[in-house]
């Protein structure tokens, strides 16, 4: 059950972050992916910082904001 809570915040966290970069989604296979790994960066941001977030909500803020931070990174290597 863990892991379709995993799947399904990084679905929402992809989409929106795919929303704030592309005005749309990456599609349901690309959204996951990217909130997925989102949420390994956000998580590891969080940590630097010394941040905590709990439940269903911190955890997609968390993704998000790694997906934000992936998505940018992502894109400034595309520039080069």
């Amino acid at each position: 059950m863990h892991l379709l809570w995993f799947l399904l915040i990084g679905l929402v966290a992809g989409w929106l972050a795919g929303a704030v970069f592309r005005g749309r989604g990456f599609g349901v296979l690309g959204n996951v992916v990217v909130g997925v790994l989102g949420s390994l960066v956000g998580g590891y941001l969080f940590r630097l910082a010394g941040l905590a977030a709990y439940g269903t909500l911190g955890s997609l803020l968390t993704a998000f904001i790694g997906a934000i931070v992936l998505l940018a990174i992502i894109n400034w290597i595309a520039k080069k």
